[in-house]
């Protein structure tokens, strides 16, 4: 099968096409034909050598997934072979979504949303699943409260902005000036430049902050937070500073990292059909052109997603 490979840690250029052996399912997997595979900063990291996620190269980076069931190991009740479905398997395990093949247990997967594309569904499960872990897993958010979502116009922020305003929330959001009118239009009901100067500034009464910046935005975000608020950090999450300054503030403070999970696929599929939740993609690529997403995607000026096709 095509595959994205790399030898060596380093520069997007260590991407390079290869043919490789296809995947064999093991007891519990379905084999997946990859139609799209979506890439996320975290894939980034990891070739750099910046996160040793995967150990040492050579392997094949990805973990979004939007396909079609091509083999079901015998005992595997949840598809059969033909059907269209999506999912982050195995993360932060190697899933080698960068290929035209993918194994991995079923139940890492669900069916694709009706009203997406290969495209679209392959732009929502890890950030998607991201933003479901920590605002409705961990925040328990529900109708009526105040959630400030930081870098609201990238990959996790779009859809987390999204989901909180399915849950009857008010959103407030960080963003860059270019990104405001796409911001509110994901239903953000106050947008604050935070190049601009102080977003913290007049800011209080807020319930859950999702912070996907870091660089010192959660000690930042914490004055604003309600009594019991809680701060959720994606990029801080053993932070020993954050915990005793939400502590001595009386707030709460949690790191996620986020996890396979059928369930919340599932729950992010449902809001998709509702016409509730739609991943952006700004940049569709052909597999070949890894390279050229991972440059992207470290510029950090990305609205949404980048998406391989296969």
């Amino acid at each position: 099968m095509r595959a994205i490979t790399q030898k060596s840690f380093g520069t997007p250029d260590v991407r390079v096409p290869t043919e490789t052996d296809r995947p064999v399912p093991l007891a519990g997997d379905v084999l997946v034909r990859v139609h799209a595979a979506s890439v996320n900063p975290v894939d980034a990291h990891v070739r750099a050598g910046a996160l040793p996620l995967l150990g040492e190269p050579p392997f094949v980076l990805g973990w979004d997934v939007s396909g079609v069931v091509e083999e079901v190991v015998p005992g595997v009740t949840r598809f059969e072979v033909g059907d269209e479905v999506f999912g982050m398997p195995l993360f932060p395990r190697p899933a080698g979504a960068y290929a035209e093949y993918v194994a991995a247990p079923s139940r890492h997967f669900v069916r694709k949303p009706a009203g997406l594309d290969h495209v679209r569904a392959a732009a929502l499960p890890l950030a998607g699943l991201t933003a479901w872990q920590a605002l409705v897993d961990t925040a328990g958010l529900r109708e009526g409260q105040r959630v400030l979502v930081h870098g609201a116009g990238g990959g996790v922020g779009h859809l987390a902005v999204q989901i909180a305003k399915a849950r009857g929330a008010e959103v407030l959001a960080t963003a860059s000036a270019a990104k405001h009118d796409f911001v509110r239009s994901l239903g953000a009901d106050h947008v604050i430049d935070y190049a601009a100067g102080d977003f913290a500034a007049g800011l209080s009464g807020i319930d859950v902050v999702l912070d996907g910046i870091g660089g010192g935005y959660g000690q930042r975000s914490l004055p604003m937070l309600a009594e019991d608020g809680l701060l959720i950090t994606l990029v801080e999450r053993g932070s020993a500073e954050l915990t005793a300054a939400a502590a001595a503030a009386g707030r709460r403070f949690t790191g996620l990292t986020v996890e396979p999970d059928h369930v919340g696929l599932a729950a992010l599929a449902e809001l998709a059909d509702q016409g509730r939740l739609r991943p952006h993609v700004q940049h569709v690529l052909p597999l070949e052109e890894a390279a050229r997403a991972h440059e992207l995607i470290e510029s950090r000026g990305t609205r949404g997603k980048i998406v391989l096709t296969v």
